[in-house]
């Protein structure tokens, strides 16, 4: 059966192990004990050499385990010759905030074995720093200028037959993942490894011809544990996990032809610097990451494969979720084809008795957490060209249960008693489809794109918000929700980093003819690194939008969203559920917006561009966007601050009781300081702190005040400000509790500048426009306390805005910004 990763030379151990027969006593293997059997597949297994007496497996590293002390021997043979290691987690600790998963991957290193006399060393080497020459001399001068790490010396035990053998034990048992810096990171306490109570797992370390794996149980003692830690552990100060160590034989330099990257292919890359390239190259040199695939023909415009991409799924994984995680695991079998593949890529069922953390298999891995989090398209890479040995991915088992919640919160999914509405598990099958191709693309070496909603949904590589609309007789529409199938992006990125080409100079003309067309054709391409900030620059890459006009679609999301609370009821929830529960299933409702004026906030101060390269594309098209469309967005965006848009319908309010005996929202419910069901009035802060912290951001001002600088009929950081806070009166407040929530508002809107005014991010002028804007406040609730005689209510929330100033303006070095109420995660 053919394997996803290119097969690497294989060297028979056979003849290493002859000498075994007269070292029984050397090694204290008791003469009684037999070899141990291990069951053979054509997938995950090589024969195993029979050693009579001795306890014994071969082949990458032959290993002879010593059953009376729970050691492991290694014979090593090849010394200077360069292998891959990497750590593993088998047993996750079930947290995603700690983030150390079932089966995550740790950091690979290139390693090799260095002798001094009568010792082995195990030397990480540098590849970060390079000379590409065909010069043992200019390499040589390259790798001695940077350090090298050695990361565990060995004593030779027994020298025979070309093989030294060593106890690797000690090194096995060591924390080469880094848990204990994971949980100390994650504010969950100190910890350090406890070898008294760690081992060796005899029963799961084994070799192949290719893949030595070893297989070990750590545990870590520690003090202090944190909220996590006690959460997901019996005993928190004593972490037992179950950890792989897995030693890979790396192809031979040369089988493999790196692609060098272009920022506008949508690939992760590797970068180093080479010190052989000539002084008109750069220093630093990038190439993408990429499986192997070679066409039979390739001159052939489609052709078979030698060696096809095949994807596993976790066979843990329970219907219907395994059919949809497959289903949209092999939506890329469209763009290998559309790029001249034959059969080059394919999902399967993980075959029973094979490690799906072995680097023969990409495997799509099931994993459970206690609260829902992040899902996660990792690989094993190799570091010296970036061919991608291993895909790997790790989906958040909990994630459908959201999709589910969510569409519950916009219907009466139990309408009919027990009889559940179909469409909220239909959307989220509809989901994990398109979530389990995104995570395989990230492992094919895609970047995300979060340009594509703003094109129709052109690649699964985006985040993409569920499109659902009412119709016109007031039933929601879900037949558009999800998108299905790989996008017209997708297929271009494949065509980049996977076709063949006659040559290196063929490559090169090739690679920027497909890169020309696809910027020809329209597609558009931008990735994490603007699109993560809250203050980012670009309204098209913003995550979990929709359409290409923010503006428009936040006012749909903003009508949506009133008329689903209008309609919200009891029927959220199934018969037999607390009506606590409908807490939960509120909270995407009221927050469903959040995301969406993220896009609408990056069009004040924003910028429309792309990643050109000289020569090779169009000119940047950087373009400010029009003050008429900011002042557009910005009024848009306020309507999520308004009294009438944060408060929750009485209805609701009398709907939802505290939580019943033996429930809780727990980080999923709304913020509490009221010990009621519903704190309106902390919710409704929470909401407007958001809005004012898009709006209200020190790069935001920065941009505001360069772009009006630069043409004078862009805005004014004053005034912006000024419009905002004009929106913060309650002068549009028709009730008591609006005018509460107006208050609220105001209050958030200040903490907002009062934080922004000492960040170190904000420019000196920015700096110098919000203290004026502080001073203007400050004297207007001066004003109001002594000139207007406000009610009481008023005058505590005046009282309280002027203290903050008071202190601020006193002594600001010590003045500690109140904080504002979290809304739950998104």
């Amino acid at each position: 059966m053919r394997i996803a990763i290119h097969p690497f030379r294989t060297k028979n151990w056979q003849s290493g192990f002859l000498w075994l027969m007269s070292s029984v006593l050397f090694f204290g293997i008791e003469s009684s004990l037999i070899a141990e059997s291990h069951q053979t597949d054509e997938l995950n297994s090589a024969p195993l050499e029979w050693i009579p007496d001795n306890d014994t497996i071969g082949s990458f590293f032959p290993l002879i385990r010593k059953p009376d002390v729970g050691n492991i021997l290694v014979g090593v043979q090849k010394i200077e010759t360069d292998f891959l290691i990497y750590p593993s987690l088998i047993q996750g600790l079930g947290s995603n905030d700690v983030g150390l998963d079932r089966h995550k991957l740790g950091r690979e290193r290139v390693v090799r074995w260095k002798r001094h006399v009568s010792r082995l060393f195990l030397l990480e080497t540098n590849w970060k720093f390079r000379a590409n020459s065909d010069s043992q001399a200019e390499r040589d001068a390259t790798r001695r200028a940077f350090a090298e790490s050695v990361l565990g010396g060995f004593d030779i035990v027994e020298e025979s037959d070309g093989l030294l053998w060593i106890d690797i034990t000690p090194f096995l048992l060591s924390d080469l993942f880094g848990i204990t810096a994971d949980l100390k990171g994650a504010g969950q306490g100190d910890y350090r490894l406890d070898s008294g109570r760690s081992a060796v797992e005899m029963d799961w370390t084994r070799s192949f011809p290719d893949n030595t794996e070893f297989s070990v149980m750590l545990t870590f003692s520690g003090t202090n544990p944190g909220r996590e830690a006690r959460s997901v552990t019996p005993d928190p100060n004593s972490i037992t996990m179950a950890v792989r160590q897995s030693w890979i034989r790396l192809p031979e330099l040369g089988e493999y032809q790196p692609r060098v990257y272009d920022p506008r292919s949508g690939y992760f890359n590797i970068e180093f610097q080479d010190y052989a390239a000539s002084l008109n190259e750069d220093l630093v040199q990038r190439w993408i990451c990429r499986h192997r695939l070679e066409k039979v023909d390739p001159s052939a415009e489609v052709s078979p494969v030698k060696d096809p991409i095949i994807y596993y799924l976790d066979p843990g994984v329970p219907e219907p979720i395994r059919s949809a995680l497959l289903d949209g695991a092999r939506w890329w079998a469209e763009a290998f084809e559309a790029a001249g593949f034959e059969n080059a890529y394919r999902v399967e069922i993980l075959p029973e008795g094979a490690d799906p953390l072995d680097v023969r298999y990409n495997v799509i891995n099931w994993t459970h957490r206690q609260t829902r989090g992040w899902s996660y398209g990792s690989t094993v890479i190799d570091p010296r060209t970036g061919e991608i040995l291993k895909g790997h991915v790790l989906l958040g088992s909990l994630r459908v249960r959201q999709d589910m919640l969510i569409a519950q919160a916009w219907i009466n999914a139990f309408e009919s008693g027990e009889s559940e509405d179909p469409r909220p598990m239909q959307m989220a099958l509809a989901r994990l489809r398109q979530l389990s191709a995104h995570e395989v693309g990230h492992t094919l070496g895609i970047r995300h794109n979060f340009a594509a909603s703003s094109q129709d949904r052109a690649s699964v590589m985006d985040y993409p918000h569920p499109l659902v609309a009412f119709k016109a007789d007031g039933e929601l529409d879900f037949s558009q929700a999800c998108d299905v199938g790989i996008g017209e992006w997708d297929k271009r990125a494949i065509l980049y980093g996977y076709s063949e080409f006659q040559n290196v100079a063929a490559e090169k003309e090739e690679l920027s003819k497909i890169l020309k067309d696809t910027e020809s054709q329209g597609w558009r391409y931008l990735t994490d690194q603007h699109a993560r900030d809250v203050d980012g620059i670009g309204p098209n890459s913003s995550l979990w939008d929709n359409g290409s006009d923010p503006v428009d679609e936040l006012n749909r999301l903003i009508d949506f969203r009133s008329r689903a609370l209008k309609n919200f009821d009891a029927k959220r929830i199934r018969p037999g559920a607390p009506f606590s529960k409908l807490e939960t299933t509120l909270v995407p409702l009221y927050y469903g917006h959040r995301y969406q004026l993220e896009a609408v906030a990056r069009m004040i101060g924003g910028l429309e561009f792309d990643y050109a390269v000289r020569g090779e594309s169009k000119e940047p098209d950087i373009r400010i966007i029009p003050l008429e469309q900011q002042r557009r967005a910005l009024a848009t965006a306020l309507k999520t601050a308004s009294p009438d848009f944060l408060e929750i319908p009485e209805n609701i309010m009398r709907l939802v009781p505290p939580n019943a005996p033996g429930y809780s929202a727990g980080r999923e419910g709304f913020p509490n300081r009221t010990g009621t069901g519903l704190d309106l009035i902390t919710i409704a802060e929470s909401a407007a702190a958001h809005t004012y912290q898009c709006l209200i951001s020190p790069k935001r001002i920065n941009r505001i005040l360069e772009q009006k600088a630069r043409f004078q009929d862009m805005y004014s950081v004053g005034e912006y400000l000024k419009a905002i806070l004009e929106n913060t009166s309650d002068n549009k407040a028709n009730t008591p509790l609006q005018k509460e929530i107006a208050r609220s508002g105001q209050k958030q809107a200040l903490l907002q500048m009062l934080r922004v005014v000492s960040d170190p991010q904000l420019s000196p002028q920015g700096q110098g426009w919000i203290l004026a804007a502080l001073d203007e406040i400050e004297q207007r609730i001066q004003d109001e306390l002594f000139d207007k005689k406000p009610d009481p209510d008023s005058r505590a929330h005046l009282q309280l805005m002027a203290d903050w100033l008071k202190k601020r303006r006193t002594n600001p070095e010590s003045f500690q910004v109140p904080s504002s109420p979290d809304m739950p995660p998104g």
